[in-house]
């Protein structure tokens, strides 16, 4: 059994209120088209019209070569956290595909479980990376553009 993460709650009111991102800048902010602005911390995506923000998220305790950063989108105003949950978010199943990518538990790629999965097969993925003894956690990226989305663990 698997379970989906959104980012912390502390993690998104922090850039919410304004503080900087990964980078040290404070988030841009935008409005949604309704089209593709997936928010990882209640796991929907922004409605048309509604403010977000871009910033840079590093979603690892610290520095080091693994510790990958990139874009992810926030809703501008506080939303609630998605629950933690075994099922598929719904803003996941609706895309195409995912990156997905096995992490030890000193937060390093574990080499040979990387790989873009087709939406349908993301759960059994996870599940088939998280049985392996030498990954903690799984990491859920845009397979177009390798932003970060959410964490998978085991139940």
């Amino acid at each position: 059994m698997i379970t989906y993460l959104a980012i912390p709650t502390e993690d998104a009111r922090t850039f919410q209120a304004g503080a900087p991102d990964a980078y040290g800048l404070a988030p841009e902010r935008r409005v949604s088209d309704g089209d593709g602005v997936p928010c990882r911390h209640c796991l929907q995506d922004v409605a048309a019209g509604e403010d977000y923000l871009v910033l840079a998220y590093r979603p690892f305790p610290g520095l080091q070569p693994y510790a990958e950063t990139g874009p992810i989108f926030l809703h501008a105003t506080p939303c609630a956290r998605a629950d933690d949950s075994s099922a598929t978010p719904p803003m996941l199943a609706r895309r195409k595909a995912h990156l997905v990518k096995g992490y030890s538990s000193g937060n390093r790629i574990v080499y040979g479980t990387g790989e873009i999965v087709a939406s349908a097969d993301l759960d059994a993925a996870a599940a088939k990376i998280l049985k392996r003894d030498d990954v903690a956690y799984v990491h859920v990226r845009s397979s177009v553009n390798n932003c970060f989305t959410c964490r998978i663990e085991r139940a």
